[in-house]
């Protein structure tokens, strides 16, 4: 892998004993694609990424919303602003807003007032398997009332951080057409958690509907099975296949630590992804380390 700069689009940090996260704080836990998540509930602060990102070059990170306290989108803003002048990272923030509610207008215009935030994230009502996927839910990316809320992005300049399964993607491509002027990042590579041949099959078809809409981009990340490590073998066609799709310039590497702790290592993700583009010439591979998501989140270094 060439010594290249990383800007980490996709990391998280917490302090379950001080903030209330639901997930982290309460019992029992819920149901999670990577199993048994207690190791997480812990307090997670730039020293721990620092140190599990040891041995990379980290220049700049995105912070991306950890599900805080629903009733007080703001105060996660205010804590991780309030980090990133004492530690020095995140460099930019995904902050919470929940564009189904009757304020969203005053939390997107809040989270926009904070210098640091770039877009915000709030995972639509999703579907569990393919076969429960059906257009129309109430809070899915078709409610009326979730898409006045995302029309309100583009006033404020706000990017999107859209965490959902692959089978609902066409709805995303849908509501990427509808909206052109808000830029749309898919996270987790679209989640492809089956891997069997069919499953991988519809899970392109699916990447190939998103990435037909030039307004969207693709983090590489959150790949890891459970009970399995994580490995260039595995993993490789998936990211090749996702660059393949969205091509270089829309797609960007990311860790999501300390999720992605629970299945792999920070150096065996980067080094993975490092190994798995070693064949491509250096600029490309520094616009999936690093140049993409700069761009895209905007950073000025």
């Amino acid at each position: 892998m060439v010594d290249l700069p990383i800007c980490d689009a996709h990391q998280h940090f917490w302090d379950p004993r001080r903030n209330y996260h639901p997930w982290l704080c309460d019992e029992p836990p819920i149901a999670f694609r990577y199993g048994d998540y207690r190791a997480l509930r812990r307090p997670y602060l730039p020293a721990d990424y620092r140190r599990d990102s040891a041995g990379h070059r980290i220049v700049c990170s995105v912070y991306v919303e950890a599900e805080w306290d629903s009733r007080d989108p703001l105060g996660e803003t205010r804590w991780v602003t309030a980090l990133a002048e004492a530690e020095g990272l995140p460099s930019a923030v995904v902050a919470q807003a929940w564009l189904d509610r009757d304020d969203v207008a005053e939390v997107l215009a809040g989270q926009a007032g904070f210098r640091i935030v770039r877009g915000v994230r709030h995972k639509p009502v999703a579907a569990r398997t393919t076969g429960d996927a059906r257009r129309g839910a109430p809070g899915s990316m078709d409610d009326p009332r979730w898409r006045a809320g995302y029309a309100l992005l583009e006033r404020h300049g706000l990017s999107f951080d859209l965490q959902t399964p692959w089978w609902h993607l066409k709805a995303a491509a849908e509501l990427a057409r509808d909206f052109p002027g808000t830029q749309m990042i898919l996270n987790h590579t679209g989640l492809p958690a089956d891997r069997s041949a069919e499953g991988l099959a519809a899970w392109r078809l699916a990447l190939e509907t998103l990435a037909a809409q030039p307004n969207v981009a693709l983090k590489i990340s959150g790949l890891g099975q459970p009970g399995q490590p994580w490995t260039v073998e595995a993993n490789g066609p998936i990211v090749r296949d996702a660059i393949a799709i969205f091509g270089v310039a829309r797609c960007m590497f990311a860790s999501n630590f300390p999720v992605d702790s629970l299945v792999a290592s920070f150096d065996t993700i980067f080094t993975g992804f490092g190994a798995i583009v070693a064949k491509r010439p250096e600029a490309e591979q520094r616009a999936l380390f690093h140049d993409n998501a700069v761009r895209i989140y905007r950073l000025a270094e």
